[in-house]
């Protein structure tokens, strides 16, 4: 894995304005991209945000024309683009009506390299959307590079960042709608992650607000050892920072955790 600059886009996200807010966030990873970045993270349902009362049009089938928009950009600007979206999964013949998923994303260099259905859904999620069942990496094939998702929710649950990093994930990206008031929740999770698995972590959350929620964004980039690199506090804005892989190498070997564990006793 060679050195890489990260940038994180923390964005409001205009409720159920799909065109809208693939604009912005193309308009927002063009100046990271002119900054240099080479991997670009996206809040959970960035397009859409959670639009339950138009998921027929919020989502999408495969396959998904925001997809092939942010596909396109990548291939342009030869970076990566994480995030998710709500998908559509067309009724079966076993099954009354259509089903949503939501569906984390890797594109890297155009091609789709990898997705992750959020496996644990949250209080009203629980009621529209299939969760997913399983959790791996996703690997990267020109970056030398292995990215562990989970998405908001999910930080909650130690479990999945760290079966994550024993698979080989050299970054942890969480991608969320994190709202008020939990802001201290979603910085001292964040920073936990981050520190028991010594691994860099993008947590990507938005900011603004929809019908439910206010968002105090908070997206940050911190090192593998809970450090904060980059903290785009409330605002509307992207952070970047560069991920250097010999500084998990350094501290894993400091502090050997990993050789450390004992699963025969959990």
């Amino acid at each position: 894995m060679k050195p890489i600059k990260a940038a994180a886009i923390q964005m409001d996200i205009s409720h159920c304005k799909k065109q809208d807010n693939i604009k912005k966030a193309l308009r927002l990873s063009e100046n990271a991209i002119s900054q240099g970045a080479g991997l670009i993270v996206l809040p959970e349902v960035f397009s859409t945000g959670f639009c339950y009362e138009d998921l027929d049009n919020a989502g999408e089938s495969e396959p998904c024309p925001t997809i092939e928009k942010l596909s396109d950009f990548s291939e342009q600007n030869s970076c990566v683009m994480i995030g998710s979206i709500i998908q559509k999964h067309d009724k079966e013949e076993e099954k009354e009506n259509d089903h949503f998923t939501n569906m984390g994303f890797c594109i890297e260099n155009g091609d789709l390299a990898g997705t992750y259905t959020k496996t644990h859904l949250f209080g009203r999620e629980k009621g529209y959307f299939t969760p997913g069942d399983q959790i791996e990496p996703i690997r990267l094939k020109s970056y030398d590079l292995t990215i562990g998702m989970e998405i908001c929710y999910e930080m909650r649950f130690p479990e999945i960042a760290r079966k994550l990093a024993i698979a080989g994930s050299d970054i942890l990206v969480t991608i969320a709608e994190f709202p008020n008031p939990r802001e201290y929740q979603w910085r001292s999770l964040a920073t936990a992650r981050s520190i028991e698995n010594q691994t860099y972590h993008i947590a990507c959350n938005r900011t603004g607000t929809d019908p439910s929620s206010t968002f105090f964004g908070a997206t940050m980039i911190l090192d593998p050892l809970g450090n904060v690199l980059a903290d785009a506090k409330d605002k509307e804005c992207f952070i970047i920072h560069e991920i250097d892989p010999e500084m998990i190498k350094d501290t894993r070997k400091a502090i050997p955790v990993f050789g450390d564990r004992r699963p025969e006793l959990y």
